[in-house]
């Protein structure tokens, strides 16, 4: 599940369109100075999916501050709003804005303004009140090395007490199929969910024009990631543990997939060709 600062966007906070240096003093050097939210959201900003020393720091167990703090000086890969390219680091750097604005940290902000007022009972950054024994195992000997992926002991793998607690915001969060419908049906109806209307239909709708991959405001409107059969309109998000999920408000669709795989086995050989079939599904109603 991507970054959520939308609540605070919704409050006039923020806009989408300040420079994160704003927020973020130190992060100033250089193009930094023009890398705006918008950029994090849209993975437009130059910064890196993961960060160079990303093992080392796994390895040891760092906090998620020292993340940041690396994210925060890392060099840029580009000249902001240049190029689309996929990066967990925005995101990151978005949670911090967030925490840095409320004073609150991001899995309680989540928590307080997304989870509970959607009903979402079982869904957390990081373990919340989950208990690690209620959680599904992944099937981490299938992971990249980087992921801690083929030693299932692994201090630092997708498995670990660890990496289940850190809550990264680019992808720590633990939540159920019902709670993620109620998740994306807050989109596909966005009067009932936490959100203005503009704002819930701003993060669906491409905000990366005539560049070459369109993006919402952390949503994947490319309906082709999620297979060959998807809706037109539908938006969504994919994760590299193995899951999908989508919907499409023209037919009140929602496709949501949960597997222990990583993705890197099944997203040819399972997560497409289940999605495929829903889409298909849609051409009859």
């Amino acid at each position: 599940m991507p970054g959520d600062p939308w609540r605070v966007l919704d409050r006039g906070l923020l806009k989408i369109s300040d420079p994160v240096s704003r927020f973020i003093p130190e992060f100033s050097e250089g193009d930094r100075k023009l890398v705006t939210i918008r950029h994090l959201l849209t993975h437009t900003s130059g910064l890196p999916d993961q960060l160079p020393e990303n093992v080392e720091l796994r390895r040891r167990q760092a906090p998620l501050e020292e993340f940041v703090e690396r994210a925060i000086r890392t060099p840029l890969l580009f000249r902001p709003g240049t190029e689309v390219r996929y990066q967990s680091m925005g995101f990151l750097l978005a949670s911090e804005i967030c925490q840095r604005i409320l004073s609150l940290p991001f899995s309680e902000y989540l928590r307080n303004e997304v989870f509970e007022p959607l009903d979402m009972r079982q869904t957390a950054l990081g373990l919340g009140d989950i208990e690690l024994s209620e959680t599904v195992q992944c099937q981490v000997d299938e992971a990249p090395d980087y992921y801690g992926g083929g030693d299932d002991k692994a201090s630092w793998n997708w498995n670990s007490p660890y990496w289940r607690n850190l809550g990264v915001p680019w992808g720590g969060a633990h939540s159920t199929g019902p709670d993620l419908e109620n998740f994306l049906h807050s989109f596909i109806e966005p009067r009932i969910g936490p959100l203005k209307t503009t704002t819930a239909e701003s993060m669906i709708t491409n905000q990366n024009q005539g560049m070459s991959t369109p993006w919402g405001l952390g949503f994947m409107v490319q309906t082709d990631a999620f297979g060959a059969r998807c809706p037109s309109g539908a938006f969504g998000h994919t994760g590299s543990t193995g899951t999908l999920c989508w919907a499409d408000r023209e037919t009140n669709t929602s496709c949501i997939l949960l597997t222990t795989l990583p993705a890197v086995v099944s997203r040819k050989t399972l997560l497409e060709p289940v999605s495929d079939l829903v889409g298909e599904a849609t051409s009859y109603r």
